[in-house]
């Protein structure tokens, strides 16, 4: 019999992250979910925005998430935003809580539903000043009209 395949998923995005912060290396962390958050989630019903990473008690915990609703399976207000731990080793673990000492934010990139297991992205940043962002903003959009300019030659 053969193997079935399974549909193509896309990973969940938060698109602010790179923009709010000035992030480092990025480590990949599971998560404890329910099942009807996974299913949901492998649907791609899922959602970053203002999502945070807090640590309590020594453990990881993603607050703020979102995780839609699917027709078929009945998720309360309360369980769609409700906090979730993350699984990581206790050295990983330690390193982030010494970053979260020092003044750093812990922000997660994406939920990845790819394979057997879901997982988040997460980075230590920095949040950026405003000045920052415009600054950024205007390098990467010279850098366009430079990628533009040299095309039509």
């Amino acid at each position: 019999m053969a193997k079935k395949k399974r549909p193509q998923t896309k990973s969940i995005q938060n698109r602010r992250a790179r923009h709010d912060y000035e992030l480092g290396d990025s480590l990949v962390v599971g998560i404890e979910l329910l099942g009807r958050e996974t299913k949901a989630l492998r649907l791609g019903q899922g959602s970053l925005r203002g999502a945070y990473v807090t640590v309590k008690d020594n453990e990881l915990y993603l607050l703020n998430a979102l995780v839609g609703q699917v027709p078929g399976i009945p998720l309360s207000e309360d369980e769609q935003r409700r906090t979730r731990k993350l699984l990581a080793k206790r050295r990983e673990i330690d390193a982030l809580i010494e970053a979260k000492q020092q003044g750093r934010t812990i922000v997660p990139l994406e939920i990845l539903t790819g394979g057997r297991y879901i997982k988040v992205r997460i980075s230590v940043g920095k949040g950026k000043k405003l000045y920052d962002k415009r600054h950024a903003l205007k390098a990467r959009d010279d850098a366009r009209a430079t990628q533009r300019a040299l095309k039509s030659l």
